[in-house]
């Protein structure tokens, strides 16, 4: 009887905080959304491997800007090119915070420059992006450094001697020595175990939280905290990370010349000495193991996927792979490294990169903003605390911009042959916090494509009909699915 009369008065209390809720909700004019559950909110409404495609749906009814909840936590969800180009570009300054999502607050500690806002924001991407365009982004230095790289990845799958072979690794090596050339001012051999090892906890990390498990911890983090799973697995090795990443911090300190930044962290550690005085800094140790970190997980993972995908776009499309070699080899040949410099001579090959971009979103919800003020946006209330996510997704596959918006079309790309922009093209988010690596990010999609397809067919054992291009894994980022792979020489 006792057990029964605290299980009545508890479902009481949310009953209460939930017409509470709803009574609040209405006096502050937010955008309309489904009716949720105390505590769950709309979470049981949601397809827990691909929450956004629900969402796509919702909007059917409620429109383009609506109201979901995450567990407690009051969501935005911002549908289709014209809200999200609304939100943050024409009303940047509103749109600029970052959701605390618990996952990445527990990886950075707190700090860093992916979960910032405010002041520690500004300071950090302003330095970040001024340091790596000093030691080459967009430059001719980071190209040369990912046309060495290339040499070494095409080594690679020169020796597997057109037998089939899983390119994971090879890729990920290769794209992850170009973030530690510019972070650690070095690059490590395909063969280094640690290195390898480091990799596998930054696959394993971004699986868990594109995972239903991995988006459970980001609405109950205290909850997920308490209960066994691959949530603590993922943090201790994660931990491992950030070990060889402090190691490099301290290498650095004993060699560094302060008159001769050899790579970010250099640069870093020079601004934190000149700071060291200062009040107001966010130049210091924290944010840098933090930051780098950022950059090691964002800048590997990312980018690694999306030429994975690529290849097996390839593969899918045979005809696409010969259209594009057959064009590479007419401007470059199959013996000069390519160059930034040819893009503009290979319209096709470009509208290919650009449209794996598009098809894979391979961050379907974007990284999610957040309200550090009341923001009036369309003539709704969005309060302070409010979580708000753009939906790539549907600004990447919104009818109205792309004719075939679910099939691979390097048209989307093309106006008679040339290379046309789409201004819908939104990997990368848009306004003052779009991706910091995205000019790096698409030199290394161009070059490294380029200079394969140059010097290999790629098919796989099963045939293009065996191949599956829906993702492994959605919640958080879509990830391609792996595949035994053939690099036959040309």
């Amino acid at each position: 009887m006792e057990v029964l009369g605290t299980a009545a008065l508890a479902g009481l209390v949310l009953a209460l905080l939930w017409i509470y809720h709803v009574r609040n909700r209405r006096k502050v004019n937010l955008a309309p959304g489904p009716a949720g559950l105390p505590l769950l909110g709309n979470l049981l409404q949601l397809d827990k491997r691909a929450p956004f495609k629900t969402m796509l749906k919702l909007s059917e009814r409620y429109g383009p800007v609506m109201t979901v909840y995450l567990g407690r936590q009051r969501t935005l969800v911002l549908v289709g090119y014209d809200a999200v180009k609304e939100a943050l570009v024409e009303q940047a300054d509103d749109f600029t915070g970052r959701g605390p999502i618990p996952f990445l607050v527990k990886v950075t500690r707190g700090y860093g420059l992916a979960i910032s806002n405010g002041e520690r924001w500004r300071q950090l991407r302003r330095f970040t992006l001024t340091s790596l365009r000093d030691f080459g982004m967009g430059r001719k230095g980071m190209e040369q450094w990912i046309q060495e790289e290339s040499r070494h990845l095409v080594a690679r799958m020169e020796g597997t001697k057109s037998r089939p072979f899983d390119p994971t690794f090879y890729v990920s090596c290769a794209v992850s020595n170009v973030i530690c050339c510019l972070v650690f001012g070095q690059r490590f051999t395909y063969d280094d175990a640690y290195f390898l090892g480091l990799l596998k906890i930054i696959s394993n990390a971004l699986a868990f939280m594109s995972s239903p498990w991995g988006q459970l911890y980001n609405v109950f983090p205290w909850l997920m905290e308490r209960l066994p799973g691959a949530q603590h697995a993922t943090f201790a090795s994660i931990d491992r990370l950030r070990d060889f990443i402090t190691g490099k911090i301290d290498e650095h300190r004993e060699t560094m010349d302060p008159g001769s930044p050899r790579d970010y962290i250099d640069s870093f550690l020079n601004r934190l000495d000149q700071d060291k005085d200062s009040a107001g800094t966010e130049f210091h140790y924290d944010n840098l193991v933090s930051t780098v970190l950022n950059l090691f997980l964002a800048g590997t993972e990312t980018t690694s996927s999306t030429i994975r995908f690529a290849l097996s776009v390839f593969i899918k499309h045979p005809d696409v792979q010969g259209h594009m070699q057959e064009e590479i080899d007419s401007v470059i040949g199959r013996d000069r490294c390519p160059n930034m410099e040819d893009r503009k001579s290979l319209p096709f090959t470009d509208a290919a990169v650009h449209e794996v971009q598009r098809l894979l979103d391979i961050v379907p919800m974007g990284i999610p903003h957040y309200a550090n003020e009341d923001i009036s946006f369309r003539g709704y209330t969005v309060p302070k605390g409010t979580l708000i996510l753009p939906l790539l997704h549907s600004v990447l596959k919104e009818e109205r911009n792309w004719e075939t918006p679910w099939a691979f079309n390097p048209q989307h790309f093309l106006d008679n042959g040339n290379f046309k922009k789409n201004p819908a093209f939104m990997p990368f988010s848009a306004g003052k916090r779009a991706c910091v690596g995205e000019s790096l990010a698409r030199m290394e999609l161009f070059l490294f494509l380029v200079s394969l397809l140059q010097r290999f067919s790629f098919s796989c054992p099963g045939g293009p009909d065996s191949i599956n291009l829906s993702p492994e894994y959605s919640s958080f980022a879509n990830l391609p699915r792996n595949y035994q792979i053939i690099a036959t020489p040309r």
